[in-house]
């Protein structure tokens, strides 16, 4: 959980090309008028090997989309299908982006280039294909934070404004544009294989389970290859579901085609950050019935990962062994979110137990005394409780006793006088200071202090 990534050397893939060219379309990004850089994740640039161009290097991949050296040829816009708001819907795919490139980090992941924000694809439908700057910065935003706390997200890796107006119903227009590169482990969707289970595409779904056993768990196919592949996903979104609750976040539409196969956070539109443990928040004003809210979301990529049990059932003929490893989704988020809690918490794991009563005493108490989740995690850091939390609290100094700090409480970010968040007042004041006046100053801090919490916890 949020370590720092290492530099290492560039190492370019064309991995998604074995896949063939029935589960992707070539497609071209539009001539944007013009290309201002506003945000380069140089750390992770680094850890990609691509940390030596300069910023009119960078404008040219990534506002311009000249190929990477060795990578693909052709941006590619994927095909799938997916369940929005649990209404199948076979009209979708890549609508406003693509995958530009594959490379690999230092440990040798393979991890994609994607796109948001580049133009019309044949999935765009009556959409523009463009990205307005409030949601390119909101990214950043939400990736930056969700790495610190330590949530498996992929990673905003450019920012670049467009110089066009855009006209949106559902905020101030004309409003500005642009285009985001984001860095991904993988943009294979549960979506991806509705669409196969659709069209019932038996060699197709043959092809792509034996594609990303290989290439994201290092795996041969074999007869058992649906089942070991359904075991992998269940844990990784099994993590990711323990890891939202963990960091107080709403992603805010946990559609199927948003879920990807390796359980990595990705796609940010309406998210928030739940100010305390609130099951009811939402974070979408369309979600009118709370389907995705804060304390829902466990249960809504349980639910996304039963459509990725029901599209496997095209290559196994006996559906138990998926329902078995689908069943097993609630023991494995228990013991994700036990892990995601004590780290967040700074204090070390002892055993099973244990660990569940700690976090029980934590929810129960910040749930009913309305203490700001910040606020709680930052003050009990190390498991140092202060005294100035009142009865509320006397389960959580109980189950304390017996935990050990995982880290000391050293950090200079421990010193300051209250925790590094990211609340809906403070993302529109960021906004508002460069939608007003073009001042980045209030953005480049607050991602600097993102990244000071980080180190500490880390």
């Amino acid at each position: 959980m949020a370590n720092l990534p290492q530099a290492a050397s560039y190492r370019p893939e064309k991995a998604i090309l074995d896949l063939g060219d029935a589960f992707y379309d070539p497609v071209e990004s539009v001539d944007f008028p013009q290309a201002t850089l506003r945000f380069r994740n140089q750390r992770w640039a680094n850890a990609v090997g691509l940390g030596s161009l300069d910023d009119a290097q960078w404008v040219e991949h990534f506002a311009r989309f000249e190929p990477l050296d060795g990578s693909l040829d052709t941006p590619l816009a994927l095909r799938y299908h997916g369940h929005q708001f649990r209404q199948y819907n076979p009209d979708i795919g890549d609508g406003r982006g693509f995958l530009f490139a594959q490379l690999r980090d230092g440990g040798g992941r393979l991890l994609d280039l994607g796109t948001k924000g580049s133009g019309q694809t044949p999935y765009s439908r009556f959409g523009d294909g463009r990205l307005t700057l409030k949601g390119g910065v909101r990214e950043v935003l939400a990736t930056e934070m969700l790495e610190a706390l330590g949530v498996e997200t992929s990673k905003s890796f450019s920012l670049i404004e467009t110089g066009e107006a855009l006209e949106r119903g559902d905020e101030p227009s004309p409003t500005r544009s642009s285009v985001l590169v984001r860095l991904s482990h993988g943009h294979i969707r549960i979506g991806t294989f509705q669409r196969l289970a659709y069209f019932r595409e038996t060699q197709a779904m043959e092809r792509l389970v034996a594609y990303v056993l290989d290439r994201y768990y290092g795996e041969p196919a074999g007869e058992d290859a649906p089942q070991r592949l359904m075991a992998h996903v269940v844990d990784r979104t099994a993590r990711l579901a323990a890891q939202y609750m963990a960091a107080g976040f709403v992603h805010g539409v946990l559609n199927s085609d948003n879920i990807n196969v390796t359980g990595e956070s990705f796609d940010y539109g309406p998210w928030r950050f739940a100010p305390t443990w609130d099951p009811g928040f939402t974070a979408a004003y369309f979600d009118h019935a709370g389907l995705y809210a804060f304390g829902r979301q466990p249960e809504a990529i349980h639910w996304d990962a039963m459509q990725l049990a029901a599209s496997l059932r095209l290559l196994a003929e006996d559906a138990q062994p998926l329902i078995d490893i689908l069943e097993s989704f609630g023991e494995r988020y228990q013991r994700h979110v036990s892990r995601a809690i004590l780290w967040r918490l700074g204090v070390m794991p002892r055993d099973t137990q244990s660990d569940a009563a700690l976090v029980g005493a934590v929810e129960g108490a910040i749930r009913s005394s309305e203490t700001p989740i910040d606020r709680f995690f930052f003050d009990a850091f190390a498991g140092a409780l202060p005294d100035s939390y009142g009865e509320a609290f006397a389960p959580v100094r109980s189950a304390l006793e017996g935990f050990y700090p995982r880290k000391p409480r050293d950090h200079p970010y421990w010193s300051a006088p209250a925790p590094c968040s990211m609340l809906i007042d403070e993302v529109e004041s960021i906004w508002a200071a460069i939608d007003r006046d073009d001042d980045w100053r209030a953005f480049h801090t607050k991602v600097a202090a993102i990244r000071h919490m980080g180190d500490a916890l880390a």
